[in-house]
């Protein structure tokens, strides 16, 4: 098992998971983290720290593993994030709203540490 970010995440791009993950397995696009599953030592010590509760244990994925795939791809790609930064200033806007990967998703890297 490995955990995953899920739609939750996308324009929210809470980062107090990063602060709190021993291995440094996240890595930042533009508007969403992502978790290297080859990276995660599935700890589960990130999961309790999102606000928005975007991570999940990828048991908890949707069938067709479409976050896993998400997941993986972007963290090959995506520079690593270490730190905790400032969320946008409009995550609250974005908090409760569902299904954003198709209106919000950007496959853009962020800029990592």
């Amino acid at each position: 098992m490995t955990y995953i970010v899920v739609d939750a995440c996308i324009r929210c791009k809470y980062m107090d998971c990063v602060e709190v993950c021993p291995v440094d397995c996240f890595y930042e696009g533009e508007n969403m983290l992502v978790i290297h599953p080859d990276e995660c030592i599935d700890c589960g010590v990130c999961e309790p720290e999102c606000p928005v509760e975007a991570i999940k244990p990828d048991t908890e994925d949707d069938p067709d593993s479409k976050w896993l795939k998400l997941n993986t791809d972007y963290a090959k790609v995506w520079p690593n994030i270490t730190r905790m930064k400032e969320p946008p200033e409009d995550r609250e806007k974005f908090a409760q709203e569902t299904d954003k990967l198709e209106k919000y998703f950007s496959p853009q890297p962020g800029d990592g540490d």
